[in-house]
């Protein structure tokens, strides 16, 4: 076994020899297939509870408690057809509860298939991105900043690398990593310093490992405890429902007591008056409101993992409805992220480059004259700086593996033809320092030092350029005319140094010779512009925070139709106190030139002003601020696992639409979830009214228990759950955002209770008492007409439910959901009205069409009224705006 070798004993050669031996000769597809054959990523299954245990736990409930309680007691009275219906309505909520949570769980699995980490390996001398999970021994891995170790390495190059070995260790320093065979035996994971372990975090520098172990035999495999992922749907708004649900339930138990107590007083039989207590408690108590908001949730992730907004933490969810401001990055995020270098400046002179994508053909022309790079010993070094001083790589199909600014500098390098020398040492790129340097050594023996970085950084480590000395003013003005033009700008440089030099420190890049720079199109993306106009509409702020040239952003910015008043880089916000630079946010929306640090600032002072924030990353140092922000978005394609691992949510494709679109979708489910709740509880609570109504007044029931449970069986399977399904309402934003502390319940919602309760009443109590007063055919017929009053009551009333304020009539067929839910319950209504068995179980019978067509047309009395309460409510805003 992997696992039982001493890997940091053996010396890193060695270990390359042995290992990548079986790998030798196979392809990228058969090294995956590895997998299967020899099982190095056969992961134990995760310990979960089965089926069976999931389905018992939905009997863990008080109502389900007291519910079995009465079956217990009808038993024993021998009120058998009682019992039966009630224990079919205590097996049916726990087939709903577990069918709901079944859903539940398989969107967040489904999530979690797409957030699987990515590594680079070398596999065959080619450089590949595979899923870490086809990671097999001998695999060669590379490894910078920001990343997360995918599998247990044996590091053979190491370049300033160190890593967050917290995880596994507990140790909060950065471990500095090293190559040499380590000389003693049995010694801890925290002391094997060659040693990189699966999930530990590379904070620093680069590196290459070969795997030695994968899955379960990777040292924090055998920690099971730190790599299992709660599945909890916990949320905060959840967790409020529930102890709403908590408090009313203990109310309505407490109502339900007291009603029994008055019953007894009454002289009702004690059989008849404690099932009635008991139908109370299930009529009022709203148990099923937090599994169908869980539900309505996973939903609604599912559809934001469909529009590429992964939801990594559960709050985002209904956070995203509340955000007022986005601050986001420029490159990839508000633009295609599609490099291609169109102009170069070097030597005084200014060259177009033709050609797009990532193809290496086109022309270089000076002066509308088509010349040859060669001619020109400047731009042909500027074109070397750019694609050696680089980690991209091409790939199949004319694509890049790697960053796509260094891509388009790679493909521009190959127009003028190849250029090869080999590279010794590289100082990866940090946002602290804004540039890569790299040590290469010539045919003739000669070593250089190419650097490629920002203009300014550029101007402030050169003394010299190809031509002289350095005109920095010169080189400014190019940079300046570049950038104003909406192109991203990349400054190169080089330096000889002495044969003996081996590697490069920082204190080497200085002294500089500029050779020139390259300026590359990255166009905004077409629908951002629509997207950035729908966030004006649903007030939302946008704010561009970015590394790149002031000017350039300001030019993508207006391009985009982001509104600021000027533009401030990270030098203005170092110089600025906290009160000047709130003072400036009210006006200024683009930032450029920031480091990480300015960021994090910038997210805490819009936070201290009130603002709901969510903020894009995708680097190691955005991590704080992606943790700070109300919401931290990371990016999928171009974000380290740092940035994911502290982000709510990942953007797949790394496109600002795609927030807009997340934003929506939380609107969205924070609106049906206050629909969930304006349906059921106005229902519940006149059901459960009825009720205590009838035997505080000491007047026979309008309905039997049976009836009260078989009524909020079919209405919650049925009619609730639609609710869920319900598509988009228009305008979600044209709305302004939601503020975090809007009570749950909206005054009109607690309006809406006691209209509807009382509605409901009073339209039972009418039909039940004429037809008792009227007709004399018996308490049967009155109370089946008062149990299908009361059904058909809900029905309408669910329609209404489709919108809090605006009217339905145009919308009332837009849910397929609803109206199956609706056919299936009024169908369950026929069944229960006139198939004898039923009648005979439910003490119910059969009706006539003017029974139905005084149902009908009272039940649907609360769809005009509530509908006209809309109108009234609607005229009273407006006269509000008005004054």
């Amino acid at each position: 076994m992997a696992s039982e070798v001493k890997w940091y004993h053996i010396p890193a050669d060695e270990i390359i020899s042995l290992l990548q031996s079986s790998l030798d000769g196979i392809t990228q597809e058969e090294a995956s297939n590895r997998l299967i054959r020899d099982g190095y990523n056969e992961v134990e299954p995760k310990k979960e509870h089965g089926p069976v245990y999931k389905f018992l736990k939905q009997f863990a409930s008080p109502l389900i408690y007291v519910l079995l309680a009465a079956a217990v007691v009808t038993l024993f009275l021998k009120e058998y057809a009682d019992m039966t219906v009630i224990m079919g309505v205590v097996l049916a909520n726990a087939i709903i509860g577990f069918i709901q949570e079944y859903k539940a769980e398989r969107a967040l699995e489904s999530l979690a298939k797409m957030l699987v980490p990515e590594a680079s390996v070398i596999r065959n001398g080619q450089r590949w991105t595979i899923h870490s999970r086809e990671l097999v021994a001998g695999d060669v891995v590379l490894l910078e900043a920001g990343d997360r170790v995918p599998a247990d390495l044996r590091a053979f190059y190491v370049k300033n690398l160190r890593a967050d070995e917290s995880l596994l260790t507990g140790e909060s320093m950065a471990v500095e990593k090293i190559t040499d065979p380590i000389e003693k035996e049995n010694i801890p994971p925290a002391d094997q310093k060659n040693m990189l372990f699966a999930g530990t975090l590379i904070t620093q520098g680069l590196g290459r490992g070969i795997v030695v172990a994968t899955a379960k035999d990777t040292e924090i495999g055998k920690i099971s405890e730190f790599i299992r992922q709660s599945g909890e749907m916990a949320t905060p708004l959840v967790k409020k429902i529930a102890r709403l649900s908590l408090i009313l339930s203990v109310v309505i138990l407490l109502i339900s007591l007291f009603t029994f107590v008055v019953g007894i007083l009454w002289g009702m039989e004690t059989v008849e008056i404690f099932l009635a207590a008991v139908s109370l408690a299930v009529a009022a108590i709203p148990e099923g409101l937090p599994a169908i908001i869980t539900i309505s949730l996973a939903i609604a992730i599912k559809s934001m993992a469909s529009k590429n907004a992964i939801i990594r933490t559960m709050p985002a969810v209904e956070t995203l409805g509340s955000a007022t401001v986005i601050c986001s990055d420029k490159t990839g995020t508000l633009t295609k992220n599609q490099m291609t270098v169109t102009e170069i400046y070097t030597s005084g002179k200014r060259y177009h480059v033709t050609g797009t994508g990532y193809v290496p053909e086109g022309n270089f022309i000076l002066n509308d004259l088509r010349i040859e790079p060669i001619s020109n010993p400047a731009l042909i070094e500027t074109l070397r700086v750019g694609m050696l001083c680089n980690d991209a790589s091409i790939v199949e199909d004319n694509g890049i593996d790697g960053d796509p600014t260094e891509g388009a500098l790679l493909i521009t390098g190959l127009k003028a033809g190849k250029f090869h020398l080999p590279r010794l040492d590289v100082i990866p790129f940090q946002s602290e320092t804004r540039y890569m340097a790299t040590l290469h050594m010539d045919s003739d023996g000669n070593k250089l030092i190419y650097v490629k970085g920002s203009p300014e950084k550029m101007m402030e480590l050169c003394n010299y350029e190809y031509s002289g000395m350095l005109d920095v003013d010169s080189v400014h003005k190019a940079a300046e005319e570049m950038a104003s033009g909406g192109l991203r700008v990349i400054g190169m440089a080089y330096k000889k140094v002495g044969a003996d030099v081996e590697q490069i420190k920082p204190d080497d890049i200085q002294n500089l010779v500029f050779v020139g720079l390259q300026g590359m199109i990255d166009p905004p993306r077409e629908e951002v512009k629509i997207s950035i106009e729908k966030c004006k509409t649903a007030g939302i702020r946008v704010i561009m925070i970015t590394g790149d040239h002031l000017k350039t952003a300001q030019s993508i910015a207006a391009q985009l139709g982001i509104r600021t008043k000027g533009a401030l880089g990270g030098s203005d916000i170092e110089k600025m106190t906290d009160e000047q630079l709130t003072e400036a946010l009210d006006t200024v929306s683009v930032f450029a030139r920031t480091a990480p640090e300015h960021k994090f600032r910038i997210v805490q002072l819009l936070q201290a002003k009130g603002e709901v924030v969510a903020v894009t990353g995708d680097g190691i140092n955005d991590a704080p601020a992606l943790k700070t922000a109300d919401i931290g978005i990371a990016m999928g394609l171009s974000g380290t696992e740092v940035a994911r691992e502290a982000s709510d949510m990942v953007l797949a494709d790394d496109n600002f639409a795609s927030i807009v679109s997340a934003v929506e979708e939380g609107r969205d489910v924070y609106s049906k979830i206050q629909k969930i709740i304006l349906w059921t509880l106005p229902t519940n609570g006149g059901e459960g009214l009825m009720i205590m109504a009838a035997i505080l007044l000491g007047v026979t029931l309008p309905l039997l228990p049976l009836h009260i449970l078989w009524i909020n069986t079919i209405t919650a399977i049925g009619l609730g759950v639609s609710i869920v399904m319900e598509p988009k309402e228009k305008g979600l934003l044209n709305r302004p955002p939601r503020s975090p502390d809007e009570p749950l319940l909206l005054p009109v919602i607690k309006w809406r209770i006691v209209l509807v309760s009382l509605l409901m009443v009073a339209a039972t109590f009418l039909l039940f008492f004429f037809e008792l007063d009227n007709n004399g055919r018996g308490l049967d017929t009155a109370r089946t007409i008062a149990l299908n009053t009361i059904v058909f009551f809900e029905i309408f009333y669910l329609y209404n439910s489709k919108s809090i304020y605006d009217y339905v009539a145009g919308s009332l067929f837009s849910n397929r959901f609803m109206l199956l839910g609706t056919a299936i319950v009024m169908g369950l209504q026929m069944l229960i009205t006139y198939h004898p068995v039923m009648n005979t179980v439910f003490k119910t019978a059969p009706l006539g069409l003017e029974d139905w067509a005084r149902i009908i047309g009272v039940s649907s009395t609360v769809f005009f009224i509530v509908e006209f309460e809309k109108f009234l409510h609607k005229k009273k805003e407006a006269k509000k705006r008005v004054w």
